[in-house]
């Protein structure tokens, strides 16, 4: 029997790179699309032993770079390749200012259909701080063009805890998030690695450093005004309208197997996690060298399922060697027991590393 397994397209190109970005992506490298995509589909042919796939996430980077007629022909590869269930969630991510409606369109019409746009702000003063290549203007209408193109499954990244940004700002940026009527919200608490132009703005002082204080509530400012729209919280940092939380995502939140291909891609496939080399050049050869390689002990494995359970709204069910930790954090007001399962309570949410690392096999 064919094992089921969700399926991660790694597209490092961006037109610019963020200044907060700290993923594995290349600015100006965009005439190696079409050698990327050659590879990609090597590693593909190596890869695939026709499992069942029931999501694919084409993740960056910005995906939307990648011409509709070369996605679509990644698409026909993976369709030949692997079991691809009639009912997939295939997601690409796309940044405003990358598409319009008639290349939403065509790639809706090649099979994609899930949109998660990279808004991340709807004031232009955090835009350019950011360093996103869009305006608040061309945010709202890259979410017009995906409705005109026919996607009803629209998710939209936004990024709190911006240095000096107000609780006003933030709401009205929730506001205009509402507005739009999309089925699916990411909230991601902005964080900063060192090395990064906006961690060196903070320490050169041209920028307020972020208050951990005013985050958290805006966080919580969040799961009141979203539950307010009928959003269901069912995720850490996601929000989704009944049904339409992300298949794809819940795969890994479930600690289930899936590949990753491309450059800087991770994979988790029987109790087995490994990575592909981050270097471009290198992935372009076409060999295929772990950057990371790593058996997962059964110890392991069960903490790691807890610790990604815990992160839903749906929690974990007790095992007996964790009911050590499970007390403690009851009485310190982290976890709360719903019937046989435990879940985070609000101020876990807040506070969930705190929570997780308790779970790890010392």
């Amino acid at each position: 029997m064919t094992q089921d397994i969700a399926l991660y397209i790694h597209v490092p190109f961006c037109r610019r790179r963020c200044r907060y970005c700290s993923f594995v992506s290349y600015a100006h490298r965009q005439t190696d699309i079409p050698a990327y995509v050659n590879a990609l589909k090597c590693e593909l042919e190596q890869r695939a032993n026709r499992e069942q796939v029931g999501s694919i996430y084409f993740g960056g980077g910005t995906p939307s770079l990648l011409p509709a007629e070369i996605l679509g022909d990644l698409l026909a590869a993976i369709r030949s390749l692997f079991d691809l269930d009639e009912a997939a969630e295939i997601t690409i991510e796309a940044n405003p200012g990358t598409v319009d409606r008639t290349y939403l369109a065509d790639i809706k019409k090649a099979g994609v259909n899930r949109l998660s746009l990279g808004i991340q702000s709807l004031n232009d003063r955090e835009l350019e701080m950011l360093g996103r290549i869009h305006t608040a203007a061309e945010a709202i209408d890259s979410v017009k063009a995906a409705r005109n193109a026919g996607f009803d499954n629209l998710n939209l990244d936004l990024i709190y805890g911006l240095p000096g940004q107000t609780m006003k700002e933030w709401q009205m940026a929730l506001s205009g998030a509402l507005a739009l009527k999309p089925e699916h919200l990411s909230l991601y608490a902005l964080s900063l690695e060192e090395g990064t132009p906006l961690y060196r703005m903070i320490e050169d002082k041209q920028l307020p450093a972020i208050d951990p204080d005013i985050t958290a509530d805006q966080y919580e400012l969040s799961e009141n005004l979203l539950t307010q729209h009928g959003y269901r919280h069912y995720e850490i940092s996601n929000w989704a309208l009944p049904g339409r939380e992300c298949h794809h995502n819940l795969v890994y939140w479930h600690n289930q197997p899936y590949l990753g291909i491309g450059v800087a891609a991770h994979s988790h496939i029987g109790n087995h996690r490994f990575a592909n080399t981050s270097n471009l050049d290198k992935y372009l050869t076409g060999t295929l060298l772990p950057e990371m390689d790593e058996a997962i002990s059964p110890d392991l494995e069960l903490a790691e399922t807890a610790i990604l359970g815990l992160r839903l709204d749906e929690g974990i069910g007790v095992d007996t060697r964790y009911q050590e930790q499970v007390e403690e954090l009851t009485a310190a007001g982290l976890l709360e027991r719903a019937g046989r399962r435990v879940k985070l309570t609000g101020r876990g949410r807040l506070l969930g590393n705190e929570v997780f690392w308790r779970f790890l096999p010392e």
